[in-house]
């Protein structure tokens, strides 16, 4: 199984993050506080609890040069929190916004970072060293509804948005004070901030987590009906492809590799989708072992029972047989899960290890090496 540490911190868990070296953890127990664990003498302690938020912390990032967390909520505000002798400080960044925040990442250079919220607008907030402080951009009037995720395109330019207008878009966010011009390559070397780069219109339902792959030629989002989309070659001529799946809609992806991808959501097992040399995207298999729970005649009123043998009947044709009535179930998470974080080196084309939390309150750790069957694809 590839699922090697589980860890039940709390009852619910809306997000995580971990340090570099993987010593540290840190996750919002579904209220206004950011927990931080420290694994000691083989036990994780809490060390630290941020408290500034006055609502549900929706989003933290923690970056790997600088050591510093950044988090957002849903009370409309951003603090980026500095590590100073034993205690955690933390500074305000004004976001500008009437909305929650929904969504935060750090770029890839960690000289800016990117909040997605529920006013249809995205903030790019980056450090003024002549004010020491944290000031904010906004690309507004572009997203029609929530913005609710964000990934950062390996060049710290493009940002790519997903929202529940169903739209994926990708913009430029260059900031003169604070990127270089030769970064500026490819479809954004002529761009200002703030300019959309590419609208994709393949989903007519919310959209959720987006990612690019490793090199930057990828990019995966998925859909609230049952449905990954990849995207490559991202410029005027893009070419897209989906997979569609029978199982419940996911949350958030992660790449792998350039052919190896991760979902998770609300079936509460990660599912593996694949490339093959011609490029084409396919769904592979449930990562995690999927539990079987009975249902059906143990349940004492007569609508239970009848719920039962309604997901107790094969795909194919009917079975009377009410003594073998089950469905399938996640495996190690037993509720939605809602965020999936790499672990390993920052940048690195192959990821081994990733985690994931979800709202059952645990964290699970599950590593690649063993999955035999996908080596080719890592």
């Amino acid at each position: 199984m590839a699922a090697v540490e589980v860890h039940k911190f709390a009852q619910c868990i809306t997000c995580h993050a971990w340090s570099r070296d993987r010593s540290m953890l840190a996750f919002c127990p579904n209220n206004n506080e950011v927990h931080i664990y420290a694994l000691l003498q083989g036990k994780w302690e809490k060390l630290h609890v941020l408290q500034k938020h006055d609502q549900i912390v929706s989003g933290i990032d923690w970056s790997a040069r600088s050591n510093k967390i950044v988090t957002a909520s849903h009370d409309r505000n951003s603090y980026v929190w500095n590590l100073e002798g034993s205690e955690w400080v933390p500074t305000l960044v004004i976001l500008r916004l009437n909305r929650a925040a929904l969504c935060v990442k750090w770029s890839p250079r960690e000289n800016k970072f990117a909040v997605g919220s529920g006013a249809k607008t995205v903030c790019i907030c980056y450090y003024e060293q002549e004010n020491n402080w944290w000031v904010s951009k906004l690309i507004r009037k572009r997203h029609d509804s929530s913005v609710t995720s964000v990934a950062w395109h390996p060049n710290n330019i493009l940002l790519a948005t997903a929202s529940t207008d169903g739209k994926c878009r990708i913009f430029s966010t260059f900031i003169k004070v604070v990127d270089a011009k030769e970064s500026r390559t490819g479809p954004s070397a002529d761009s200002k901030f703030g300019e959309q780069i590419l609208q994709l219109d393949l989903s007519f339902t919310w959209s959720f987590g987006v990612r690019w792959s490793p090199s930057g030629n990828t990019l995966a989002y998925v859909g609230h009906n049952s449905m990954i989309y990849f995207v490559d070659d991202v410029g005027p001529s893009p070419l897209a492809q989906n997979v569609a799946f029978r199982d419940l809609p996911l949350r958030d992806v992660l790449f792998l590799s350039e052919r190896l991808v991760i979902g998770v959501g609300f079936d509460c097992n990660p599912m593996v989708f694949a490339a093959d040399e011609r490029g084409i995207w396919s769904f592979i298999k449930f990562l995690g072992e999927r539990k079987t729970t009975s249902s059906g005649p143990k349940y004492g009123s007569q609508f239970s029972e009848a719920f039962g043998k309604l997901y107790g009947q094969p795909k194919q044709g009917f079975n009377n047989d009410t003594n073998e009535h089950s469905r399938s179930r996640g495996g190690v998470h037993e509720n939605c899960i809602n965020c999936i974080v790499p672990l390993g080196d920052p940048g690195s084309s192959k990821v081994k290890r990733f985690s994931t939390s979800g709202l059952d309150g645990k964290i699970v750790v599950w590593d690649m090496e063993n999955q035999v069957d996908l080596a080719e694809y890592l």
